[in-house]
C-alpha cells in the first residue's frame, strides 16, 4: 500500500464525520488508518448506515436518511380507488411512517417486490398504461427524521451511468429515470439543454444525477474515489460467544451526538476500503456499520461464455471497448465482419452501431426469434424504432433464408459459440449439433453482467435466492424481505436495485423507502429505550 502522508489522512477521516459535530471528530483525530496492527478494539469511526455504490439506488436511500419525507399531496387524487382511499386514510403521516405492506397490497407492476410497484405507482401513476399523470406526492425535508450515513463510491455521483456508451438512448424515459424532488425536465430546462426526445442519452442521466445531489444538499454524505475491499461482520453472536462477550463494550458504546443526546450504536459490520488521491495514491480506512446498505448495482462484470479462446484480445466484452476500436480506425478497411453474441438491447446497440459505421455484422444469439421473452417483444415499435429495426433484421436475415451471408447483416439464432479460434475464427454449433466456422474481424459478448460482490464473505453467494450460487439480477437476486429490504440470511445488511432484481430506476426506488421505514422504526425504538434510560440491553434492535 502507499500513502499519502498524514495529512491526507487526517482529511480523510475528519471528511468522514464532519457532520457528526465536534465531540465524535476529537475522538476521530486520534484514529489511525488502518495497518497490519491495528486491532478491531481500537477508537475507530462507527456510523449507522454505510451504503455501498453512489448509483440511483445510493442517492434515492440518502434523500430519504436525509429527512426528506413523502405525503400525499393535498389536491391529488390517486387513478387507483381503492390505493386513494388507504392513502387518506392516513393523510396527515408520510408515506415512511405508514404500513407499506397495507398500501401495496393488491398492486400489480414490472416489478416482482411490492414496495417499488407501490412507490412506482405513487411517483408516475398509471405510467404503463402510457399516462402522464403527476406524482400524488409532495415532499418536505424534517431535519429530525436524518439518520447519519455514508455513501461510497467509485466515481463521481451517478455510478455506471457515467461510464456507459454516450450515443445511444436510454430504454426509460427521461420522466422514469428522475428521482423524488426533481423532475428531469426542469433540471433540463434549468441547464438550458435541448432535450429532442422523451429518451435520453446516458451522459444527460449522468450529469442530473450529479446535479441532483448538489441541489438536495447532499454531498456531505458523499465520498468519491473510495473503493471497498472488505464488508466484514464483528462477530456473530452464538457462533462465537467468547467474541461476542470481548467485543460487547464495544459494540454497545455510546456515541454524543451535537444535539447533546445519546445514540446507541452496535458496530455489527467493519468496512475496509481505500480512497484514491489525486496523486494516485491509495489512502486506506476502517469504518464500523451497525446498517450496510448494498447498492452496488450489476455492471460491474461483463458476462462470459466461458469458452476455449475468449481471453483472446480481439474478443471483447464491452461497448466501450468496441467504440475505442472504431474510434481508433481499428475496423476501418476490415473485410471480415464483426462477430457479436448476444440478444439484450446491449448486444442491439453494437449492432446499430456496426452497422451505423457501414462495419458488417454476424449476430449470433441462443434464443429463437419467436422466443416472447425476447426484450424486443416488450417495447412498442413507436416507441423504439431502433431496436424493432435490429429485431427485423434477426429474423429476415438469418442465415437460413440465404445460403450465402449477407453483406451487411446476419443473423445465427439459435446457435452458441463453442470456440475462438487464434486466426480468428469461431465455431459455432446449431441447437441440431451442425457446427459452423467462421471468420471475423472482432468478436463482442454481450450477454448481460453480473454484480462483484467480492468484499463479502464467500463473494455474498450465500445471500441469495439459491446459497452458494453468484448473485445475478434475474437468476438468483440477494433474498430479502419484500417490506424492510433487509436480507433474510443477514441481518443488518440490507440491498436495492439491480441486486434484488428491480434493473429499472423507476423501481429501485422503493427499495430505499423501504430501508427508509425499516432504518427510522429501529431508531425510534432506540430513542425510546434511551429516553426510559435502558441504553445498554443486547437487545437494541
Amino acid at each position: 500500500r502507499s500513502y499519502s502522508g498524514p495529512e491526507t489522512e487526517g482529511q480523510l477521516l475528519n471528511s468522514f464525520v464532519q457532520y457528526f459535530g465536534d465531540s465524535l471528530g476529537r475522538k476521530i483525530k486520534r484514529m489511525p488508518l488502518i495497518e497490519e496492527t491495528v486491532l478491531p478494539g481500537d477508537s475507530l469511526l462507527t456510523l449507522p448506515v454505510v451504503i455501498i455504490g453512489n448509483g440511483p439506488s445510493g442517492i434515492c436511500l440518502s434523500y430519504l436518511l436525509s429527512g426528506y419525507r413523502p405525503y400525499l399531496s393535498p389536491e391529488a387524487i390517486h387513478p387507483n380507488p381503492v390505493l386513494h382511499t388507504k392513502l387518506e386514510e392516513a393523510r396527515h403521516l408520510s408515506i415512511v411512517d405508514q404500513d407499506l405492506e397495507y398500501l401495496s397490497e393488491g398492486l400489480e407492476g414490472r416489478s416482482s417486490n411490492p414496495v417499488a410497484v407501490l412507490f412506482d405507482t405513487l411517483l408516475h401513476p398509471d405510467a404503463d398504461f402510457g399516462y402522464d399523470y403527476p406524482p400524488v406526492l409532495h415532499w418536505k425535508l424534517e431535519q429530525h427524521n436524518y439518520i447519519p450515513h455514508i455513501v461510497l463510491g467509485k466515481g463521481p455521483p451517478g455510478g455506471a451511468w457515467h461510464s456507459m456508451e454516450g450515443s445511444m438512448l436510454t430504454i426509460s424515459f427521461g420522466d422514469w429515470m428522475e428521482l423524488p424532488g426533481l423532475t428531469f425536465k426542469d433540471w433540463a430546462a434549468s441547464k438550458r439543454r435541448n432535450i429532442k426526445s422523451d429518451r435520453v442519452i446516458p451522459e444527460e442521466i449522468a450529469c442530473y444525477y450529479k446535479h441532483y445531489v448538489k441541489v438536495m444538499g447532499l454531498q456531505k454524505n458523499f465520498r468519491d474515489n473510495v473503493y471497498i475491499t472488505s464488508v466484514s461482520r464483528l462477530y456473530r453472536g452464538k457462533d462465537d460467544e467468547d467474541r461476542n462477550q470481548l467485543h460487547e463494550n464495544i459494540s454497545t458504546r455510546h456515541l454524543e451526538m451535537e444535539d447533546g443526546q445519546k445514540s446507541l450504536i452496535k458496530r455489527n459490520w467493519e468496512v475496509r476500503g481505500y480512497q484514491r488521491a489525486t496523486d494516485g495514491s491509495h489512502v486506506p480506512f476502517c469504518l464500523f456499520a451497525e446498517n450496510v446498505a448494498l447498492a452496488t448495482g450489476t455492471f460491474d462484470s461483463p458476462g462470459r461464455l466461458q469458452v476455449e479462446g475468449e481471453d483472446f484480445p480481439f474478443v471483447l466484452h464491452s461497448m466501450s471497448d468496441f467504440g475505442a476500436a472504431i474510434s481508433k480506425g481499428k475496423l476501418r478497411g476490415k473485410t471480415d465482419p464483426v462477430l457479436i453474441v448476444g440478444a439484450g438491447l446491449t448486444a442491439a446497440d453494437a449492432v446499430l452501431c456496426a452497422y451505423n459505421n457501414n462495419i458488417p455484422v454476424i449476430h449470433v444469439f441462443r434464443r429463437r426469434v419467436t422466443d416472447t421473452s425476447l426484450i424486443f417483444k416488450q417495447l412498442p415499435k413507436k416507441l423504439y424504432p431502433e431496436y424493432h429495426k435490429v429485431y427485423h433484421m434477426m429474423c429476415t436475415q438469418s442465415h437460413t433464408v440465404d445460403s450465402n451471408l449477407h453483406s451487411a447483416y446476419t443473423s445465427f439464432p439459435e446457435h452458441n459459440v463453442l470456440s475462438f479460434k487464434p486466426e480468428m475464427k469461431c465455431v459455432l454449433q446449431s441447437a441440431s449439433g451442425l457446427k459452423k466456422i467462421l471468420k471475423f474481424s472482432v468478436a463482442l459478448v454481450l450477454i448481460g453482467s453480473h454484480p462483484n460482490l467480492f468484499f463479502l464473505k464467500d463473494q455474498g453467494h450465500g445471500i441469495g435466492h439459491h446459497s452458494n450460487q453468484p448473485i445475478t439480477c434475474k437468476g438468483n437476486p440477494i433474498e430479502i424481505d419484500p417490506y424492510t429490504y433487509e436480507c433474510t440470511k443477514e441481518a443488518n445488511l440490507f440491498a436495492l436495485g439491480p441486486l434484488v432484481g428491480d434493473n429499472f430506476v423507476r423501481f429501485l426506488k422503493g427499495g430505499a423507502l423501504g430501508i427508509a421505514r425499516c432504518l427510522a422504526i429501529r431508531q425510534k425504538k432506540k430513542h425510546e429505550l434511551i429516553e426510559s434510560g435502558d441504553g445498554g440491553g443486547d437487545g437494541v434492535p
